[in-house]
């Protein structure tokens, strides 16, 4: 640190001028000094206390406040004063007198005083018009979705397919998984009127297992809700008996589809129709139907069902059962599934019409259920259902006899004929 030179070592003739002068120019070497000594970092010591050169800028501060007082109340200027930046010693620091710091009192925030008649409110927060249009938006999409699905439900019940399906339970014996896949299938393809293809469906199985009680069924249930220009039973055997017909049988099935499709269509409606003993049906009409089997027509043809009844792939299902008769624990499902594959086969060899069908395997009937045949054929004519007159009537019928199980090689077939012979 520098030191201030005293103003005594001046020429004489220009003392007196310096005396005034000098102090004041130390004064403010001074406080430049402690103006820079303010700007510097303060660091503290490890005692808590601030830095040294702190304590020597405020040393520095009251001995100039001294020398002010004493500058100001001395008589005259004889006397020189001398000023210096020493650094204090110890002893003189004990001496000096504590310094206080001057808290800040900080302004305290007045309270709101609010009129002892009103009320108080809270803020009130914005409402962003986004979230009202998301809500609105929400509720838009869940309309819809409940719309549609009331117009799923409205559009089965229309078909009255419950009904349907409590009626086949009651009528077919022992085809449960049959009328199972058969009723999945109709729910699913009438949920809607609008399709990219028309369901088909190919019923197989051997004679008298009640493939043609089910076409029959379903014909005289969509008759009844839709109305008969919506249902054809066509019966190769009967409609194209003859093979040199089988132009004018090729005209009549595509006028009849063709017409029937078109007015379905206007009246938002479903055609059915039901084609049995598919196997003795020439090729010439099986591709007239394979063409309206096809995804590539108009939205009309899309909108169609076709039951195709057939024993073909019987003796593979024939076979297939009585292999697995005494295997208990297969699944309804792996059984569909592996009599499917053994349909599909002989389906192939026969005509490319069955690619685009869906498959509904029908197995041999047991003896138990020969003899509800029989308990509903009498009640149909009218007789007393004897007990023992009707297993007696079920005995003499041919079986397979697999243990203690008996598998009815003809069916329900001869039930009518037998039931007949009591008039």
């Amino acid at each position: 640190m520098e030191e201030v030179l005293p103003c005594t070592d001046a020429p004489e003739s220009s003392r007196k001028m310096s005396l005034a002068s000098c102090p004041v120019r130390a004064v403010v070497r001074l406080r430049r000094q402690i103006r820079n000594l303010k700007k510097s970092k303060l660091h503290l010591d490890l005692t808590g206390g601030r830095s040294q050169e702190t304590r020597q800028a405020r040393l520095l501060q009251k001995q100039i406040s001294m020398d002010k007082t004493s500058f100001f109340n001395t008589v005259g200027f004889e006397k020189s004063q001398h000023f210096s930046f020493d650094t204090p010693s110890l002893e003189q620091m004990s001496q000096l007198p504590v310094l206080k710091k001057r808290k800040k009192k900080r302004k305290q925030s007045r309270t709101v005083q609010y009129p002892p008649n009103s009320r108080k409110y809270l803020p009130i927060e914005e409402k962003s018009k986004a979230k009202r249009c998301l809500l609105l938006f929400i509720g838009i999409i869940i309309f819809q979705i409940l719309n549609a699905i009331e117009n799923l439900d409205d559009n089965v019940q229309k078909y009255d397919l419950d009904g349907l399906e409590k009626t086949m339970h009651r009528d077919i014996f022992g085809q449960k998984l049959a009328v199972d896949t058969v009723m999945d299938l109709l729910k699913d393809y009438l949920a809607t009127h609008i399709h990219n293809k028309p369901l088909v469906m190919s019923l197989n199985g051997p004679s008298g297992v009640g493939k043609s009680h089910m076409g029959r069924l379903l014909a005289k249930h969509f008759r009844s809700v839709m109305g008969g220009e919506f249902v054809l039973q066509y019966y190769t055997g009967h409609n194209c008996p003859a093979e040199s017909d089988v132009l004018s049988c090729q005209i009549d099935l595509s006028g009849n589809v063709s017409d029937m499709v078109v007015r379905a269509e206007i009246e938002e409606k479903i055609p059915v129709f039901i084609l049995d003993e598919m196997e003795e049906m020439p090729p010439l009409l099986l591709d007239v139907l394979h063409g309206y089997f096809q995804p590539q027509q108009s939205n009309e043809f899309l909108n169609a069902i076709y039951i195709l009844i057939s024993n073909i792939g019987s003796n593979g299902i024939t076979k297939y059962v009585l292999q697995n008769a005494s295997n208990e624990d297969l699944s309804q499902h792996r059984k569909r599934k592996e009599l499917v594959s053994i349909i599909e086969s002989s389906l192939r060899q026969h005509h490319p019409l069955w690619d685009r069908s869906e498959i509904v395997p029908f197995i041999l009937l047991e003896k138990s259920h020969i003899i509800n045949c029989f308990l509903d054929e009498m009640l149909r004519e009218g007789y007393y259902p004897d007990n023992s007159n009707i297993e007696n009537m079920a005995s003499q019928l041919k079986y397979y006899t697999l243990g203690e199980k008996h598998y009815s090689i003809m069916g329900c077939k001869q039930v009518v004929t037998k039931v007949n012979l009591l008039h």
